[in-house]
């Protein structure tokens, strides 16, 4: 199961004193080195936390995949297509949020999905649809073009008791198999700590997780080459 790293908040940390440390762009490299398969950003339309010349920065000099978080935003599609990230995921976004709270409603907005998809891949973008584990989601995530599906982890990372946490997996479980068995790729992030995530070793039809916070925060403490080479202990 490959590892990607979300950077986003080590650009939260930099934007809270309007300066240019600490550099995501250097994170990034260092998470690299310390065996990441791939860095996470989202651009958000508020910009609050990744910028524009940090995306390009990023295309420019990481050396795995990059993986741009974004809304169907004409503005964030067009930057998308200048930069061409190796995969473009599509997510919520809303305002007020601290982060994203849920999963994309494919079906509900699946011309304009579809549409985006079109953009992005005549751009030759991959596209993965960030997604509740929903068999009918991936239906719609299917018809609307998607190579790839991010299962939105959530609710599993909140459940308390274990009669729902081992619920919320079987229903992952469940979604990335029949995902997969659909032809699409499998991914899955949100909310995934040191805790949490070793279920997941065992879910094989899951191909990659994206981890940003809770690797953010243990960073702070042992530093970045650490806090990735643990999480990839654990995944391995």
């Amino acid at each position: 199961m490959r590892f990607c790293l979300n950077i986003d908040h080590f650009a939260t940390v930099r934007n809270a004193r309007g300066g240019n440390q600490p550099d995501p762009i250097l994170a990034a490299l260092m998470a690299e080195q310390a065996g990441a398969d791939g860095i996470v950003v989202h651009l958000r339309e508020d910009r609050r936390h990744i910028t524009d010349r940090d995306v390009y920065l990023l295309k420019d000099t990481i050396k795995t995949k990059l993986d741009l978080e974004m809304a169907t935003n004409d503005e964030i599609i067009q930057i998308a297509c200048k930069v061409k990230p190796e995969l473009a995921t599509l997510v919520p976004e809303h305002r007020m949020e601290l982060t994203t709270e849920g999963g994309l409603d494919v079906i509900a907005g699946l011309d304009k999905i579809k549409e985006t998809n079109k953009r992005l891949h005549d751009a030759g973008i991959k596209v993965s649809l960030f997604i509740e584990p929903n068999n009918d989601q991936i239906d719609a995530s299917l018809e609307a073009g998607a190579d790839v599906i991010e299962i939105h982890t959530g609710v599993y990372a909140e459940a308390k008791s274990e009669a729902k946490i081992a619920e919320e997996i079987d229903k992952i479980e469940a979604a990335a198999l029949y995902a997969h068995n659909n032809g699409l790729g499998v991914n899955a992030g949100h909310g995934l700590d040191y805790h949490n995530i070793k279920p997941f070793r065992s879910i094989h039809t899951i191909d990659e997780v994206s981890i940003g916070h809770a690797v953010v925060a243990r960073a702070l403490f042992v530093g970045i080459d650490k806090a990735v080479k643990d999480m990839i202990g654990l995944l391995k």
